[in-house]
C-alpha cells in the first residue's frame, strides 16, 4: 500500500474539526493512514476517521475504547510504560514506516503538560521525518520545520508567519511575500526578530543558506 498522507492523534486536546479546515483548508486532503497514539484515539470519532492502528502503553485510554478497537480489529501496538519515546513519536515511528509523503499531527499541541508540547515540536527535527511534509496542526496554530534551501509559505494573505531559530542561528535567509522581508540575513536564538511576519502574498517563500526555522502560522482572526 502506498501512503500519501499520514494522520497521527496524539493524546492532547484537538479542536473541533470545522474550526481546523476553517483555519487550514486542505490540511486532511489524501488523509489514507491514520494512527492514534494512545488515548489519542477518543478524537477519531469527532473526525470521523477510523483508526488504522494504535500505539501505545495504554496508561490514558479508557479501558472500553481499547477493548472495541481490539473488536473491531484494528492492530494494537503495545508499548512499556517506562521507555525512552513518547506514544505519539511511537505513534509518528509506526506510520513512517508506510513511508508517506505528507504526516499531520493533532493533538500536540496545548494540555496541561508545556513539556510534552515543546517535545511534540521538537519531533518536527526526528532524523525519519528528513525530507518529508510534515506539520503540527491546530485551528489555532500549525508548525513545521524548514531547512536549507527553499521552502513554499504560500497561504493565506493576512494570517501571521513566525521564522524561529530551531537548534542553533539560522543564516543566509531570504523571504518573499511577507511585510517584513528578510534580505540574505541572520536570524540568532534569543531575540524575537522573526516573530509575528504577515503573509502579504499567497506565494510566500523562505529560503534558509545554513540552520533551520520553525515556521509557526497562526490565522489572521486570531
Amino acid at each position: 500500500m502506498t501512503v500519501r498522507h499520514l494522520l497521527v492523534l496524539a493524546d492532547g486536546p484537538i479542536d473541533p474539526v470545522a474550526e481546523i479546515d476553517a483555519a487550514w483548508p486542505g490540511w486532511s486532503d489524501g488523509i489514507d493512514l491514520v494512527i492514534a497514539a494512545d488515548g489519542g484515539a477518543r478524537h477519531a470519532a469527532a473526525l470521523g476517521r477510523r483508526i488504522d492502528r494504535w500505539v501505545g502503553d495504554g496508561d490514558s485510554i479508557e479501558p472500553g475504547l481499547l477493548d472495541r478497537l481490539a473488536a473491531d480489529g484494528v492492530p494494537l501496538q503495545r508499548a512499556p510504560t517506562d521507555k525512552d519515546e513518547t506514544d505519539a513519536e511511537l505513534a509518528l515511528l509506526a506510520g513512517i514506516a508506510a513511508d508517506p509523503e505528507r504526516v499531520t499531527v493533532l493533538g500536540a499541541l496545548g494540555g496541561a503538560r508545556v513539556d510534552h508540547e515543546l517535545g511534540n515540536v521538537w519531533l518536527l527535527a526526528h532524523p525519519a521525518l528528513a525530507g518529508r511534509d510534515a506539520r503540527l496542526v491546530g485551528a489555532r496554530t500549525r508548525i513545521r520545520l524548514a531547512g536549507p534551501g527553499a521552502t513554499d509559505l504560500g497561504g493565506r494573505v493576512g494570517d501571521l508567519v513566525s521564522l524561529l531559530p530551531f537548534g542553533g542561528d539560522a543564516v543566509g535567509i531570504v523571504t518573499t511575500g511577507l511585510r517584513y522581508p528578510l534580505r540574505d540575513e541572520r536570524l540568532i536564538g534569543g531575540p524575537s526578530r522573526g516573530l509575528s511576519n504577515v503573509r502579504d502574498d499567497a506565494r510566500a517563500t523562505v529560503t534558509i543558506g545554513e540552520g533551520r526555522l520553525l515556521v509557526v502560522e497562526t490565522p489572521a482572526r486570531l
